[in-house]
């Protein structure tokens, strides 16, 4: 009997990128609803306080992804790539890095430092959402984790509107607290070219590219059960 899978030809990087563009288009988070709204202007102060509180727990917890991922990784070079996204958010103390961005956006839009650190505000449901996904992470092959984190691709256009949007609809949000997604325009498209390369490298058969590609799916997934979680709270 023939193997239908073992008989596809490997996507090429631009044929495995279109797809993984697709992908974007459909499931990214950019089209919930709540986002959606945000982009509006419709959202109420309530309703962003509680999106920048619950995305917090997925800021703080990215580091810790990362270090998972970052202990897997065979090639010292490539862990000397994916140490910069640790530092990007731990920084190289407390009073830098985006966790600390994150504080500070916080900050602006009413929220103190001391409010958002004990985690009162965390729904149920958030939690679940970034537990799966740093789960995920520790629990797959490094590749799959890395293709896990390839909405990077998708993420500097939405950052970038991101910005447009509440300095236009949400002034009452200081501009000061918009560092973090200032910062994200550089290092997204840095850590996105990073992730595709080792992707590439290690998907090596068609059938490793549809999983990575799932995975690529199963991140938007978290992403929309977090914003579900936030509409809903």
């Amino acid at each position: 009997m023939i193997d239908v899978k073992s008989s596809l030809a490997i996507l090429s990087q631009r044929e495995f990128v279109d797809r993984l563009e697709k992908i974007g288009e459909q499931k990214y988070h950019d089209k919930h609803p709540f986002h959606q709204r945000m982009h509006e202007g419709t959202l109420t102060r309530q309703e962003m306080q509680r999106w920048i509180a619950n995305r917090f727990y997925y800021q703080k917890c990215l580091p810790i992804k990362d270090a998972l991922v970052l202990s897997k990784l065979p090639e010292r070079s490539d862990r000397i790539r994916w140490r910069e996204r640790i530092i990007d958010h731990d920084g190289l103390s407390e009073n830098d890095g985006g966790i600390n961005a994150w504080l500070q956006l916080a900050k602006a839009a009413g929220i103190s430092r001391e409010e958002l650190l004990n985690g009162h505000h965390f729904l149920p449901g958030a939690i679940f959402a970034v537990d799966a996904y740093v789960n995920y992470c520790r629990l797959n092959p490094w590749w799959l984790a890395v293709a896990s984190s390839l909405t990077e691709v998708f993420a500097p256009r939405l950052v970038s509107y991101r910005i447009e949007i509440l300095e236009t609809h949400y002034q009452w949000i200081d501009s000061e607290g918009l560092n973090y997604f200032r910062a994200r325009l550089s290092q997204a498209p840095r850590d996105s070219e990073h992730g595709l390369e080792l992707v590439m490298r290690a998907a090596d058969t068609y059938e490793k590219q549809m999983q990575a590609l799932k995975a690529v799916e199963f991140k938007c997934d978290v992403l929309w059960s977090l914003l579900d979680a936030i509409e809903h709270g």
